[in-house]
């Protein structure tokens, strides 16, 4: 079985309270028993409830890196704070007798491994692992659903443009919210995203502000029509009607990516280290979505990789809810989303292990030390409206410095300097004062980037420190 820490238990958790209940079920003695089986492989407990019966949690590390969590509670939760407390217990060093595994669930685990053979089998290339079969008629007719959604998109946007955002009303900005609905029955997800974008920057109340967003927000949907037009007009000329694996347009267009079809593309890279050097959660109403961001290193390649979580408004109490995480993920099979900076990447199972100085070390090796490339770099990605506009970059300075009016930049070797603001709705900038000087001197930060509309200008927020001993998060 693998090394259980506290923080690998909590990214398993479906939230903070069921963290917070897990320890209070060990703290206050709710466990009778804890058993582990000979081999190690399943731990299970008996817990008292509201119940007359107690509760059987257990955890299955059949696939070490993907325990399954079981429990005879009727929690709607997953896993439940039985089961978290369970692990927590196996943590905190509780004693756990030897016993075999009762009846119900060892039918259960006969059941989950025949699956797993299945797909060990798939994985190692024994059987056949493609993706579901395409019904070349019906995505025909959603092509063309899409195209016709696209058209009726181009004319809302120039009608828009011919009016000016001066004229607009209340009962325009309802005509926007109708073809929001709209774009939904034209499988044009991504359009909905960003129609309803459109509509909340002109609901603003800082008309000046919005106006010049709202212009920004119109040339990205332009491009959207433009690029979204031309990738599903070549593809209804290709006989395999095949998918786009190296752009986001298809993102862009709804499609959401199956692992069996980044596994088909070779989107996959195996035996992958990762350090999460940032966090972040947040509330996206264009999505009408909750977003658990989370960025991460590759230890021997120095790529920063996202990993993203949408918990959509409806759902959100009943999915769980992503979270820092402060060790090193091993992860055996990592699967990666077309795009550029910061690719998507997402992954089945993982294993921990505790960070140790060399990983910190061989992390800063990365860091870009000239400003003038960092920059390049980003204004490349930011050429394409439908890239990220909010790429990150781990950045080595020599030293943070303030000038006269109290602003914050930091400055590296070469004689370069960036100004520090705070671009998200969590400040971080005012916390740097707070650093050790010794701390903010020779060291690596990881920014996060942000083109200003009305100036033209690149600004950088920081989201943390890294130096040999530690990661220094300021968003967790």
């Amino acid at each position: 079985m693998l090394e259980i820490t506290e923080s690998w238990v909590d990214s398993l958790a479906p939230n903070s309270a069921a963290i917070k209940n897990g320890h209070e079920l060990v703290k206050k003695g709710k466990f009778t028993a804890f058993h582990q089986t000979e081999d190690r492989q399943v731990l299970f407990g008996i817990c008292t409830g509201s119940g007359k019966t107690p509760y059987i949690p257990s955890a299955d590390f059949m696939t070490p890196g993907n325990p399954v969590m079981r429990c005879t509670c009727p929690s709607r939760q997953f896993p439940c704070k039985h089961g978290l407390g369970l692990l927590y217990a196996y943590v905190e060093g509780k004693s756990f007798t030897q016993a075999g595994v009762p009846e119900e669930l060892a039918a259960k685990r006969e059941k989950a491994g025949k699956r797993e053979e299945k797909k060990a089998k798939e994985l190692a290339g024994e059987a056949e692992s493609k993706p579901k079969k395409v019904n070349k008629s019906a995505l025909k007719k959603k092509i063309a659903a899409q195209l016709e959604g696209l058209d009726v998109l181009e004319r809302l946007t120039h009608t828009m443009v011919r009016r000016g955002f001066g004229s607009l009303d209340s009962k325009e900005l309802k005509m926007i919210q109708e073809h929001v609905k709209q774009m939904g029955s034209h499988y044009l997800n991504g359009a909905q995203i960003q129609l309803r974008k459109l509509q909340l920057i002109l609901s603003s109340e800082d008309k000046e502000k919005a106006y010049a967003h709202a212009a920004e927000q119109l040339a990205v949907i332009h491009a959207f029509i433009k690029k979204g037009r031309a990738h599903l007009l070549q593809k209804l000329e290709d006989p395999e009607l095949a998918l786009d694996h190296e752009s986001t347009i298809e993102e862009w267009l709804g499609h959401a990516w199956q692992i069996a079809e980044l596994r088909a593309a070779n989107l996959t890279t195996h035996e992958v280290e990762m350090i999460q050097l940032s966090f972040i959660s947040y509330d996206d109403p264009s999505r009408q979505e909750f977003v658990d961001l989370g960025y991460w290193i590759q230890l021997d390649s120095g790529e920063i990789h996202s990993t993203v979580q949408y918990r959509p408004y409806k759902a959100a109490k009943l999915m769980r809810e992503e979270d820092s995480f402060f060790d090193v993920a091993r992860i055996p099979q990592l699967y990666r989303y077309p795009g550029d900076m910061n690719r998507r990447v997402r992954y089945e199972s993982f294993t921990t292990r505790k960070i140790e100085d060399t990983d910190l070390s061989g992390v800063l090796k990365f860091a870009v030390n000239s400003y003038a490339e960092a920059v390049k770099k980003v204004k490349n990605q930011l050429k394409n409206p439908l890239a990220d506009p909010n790429p990150v970059m781990l950045l080595h300075f020599e030293e943070v410095t303030a000038d006269e009016a109290g602003r914050l930049f930091i400055s590296n070797s070469r004689g370069e300097s960036l100004e520090l603001f705070d671009l998200l709705e969590i400040s971080t900038v005012p916390l740097l004062k707070l650093i050790p000087q010794d701390q903010l001197q020779d060291t690596v930060t990881l920014v996060l980037f942000d083109h200003h509309t009305l100036s033209g200008r690149l600004r950088v927020q920081p989201l943390s420190l890294l130096n040999g001993k530690e990661i220094i998060r300021f968003i967790y």
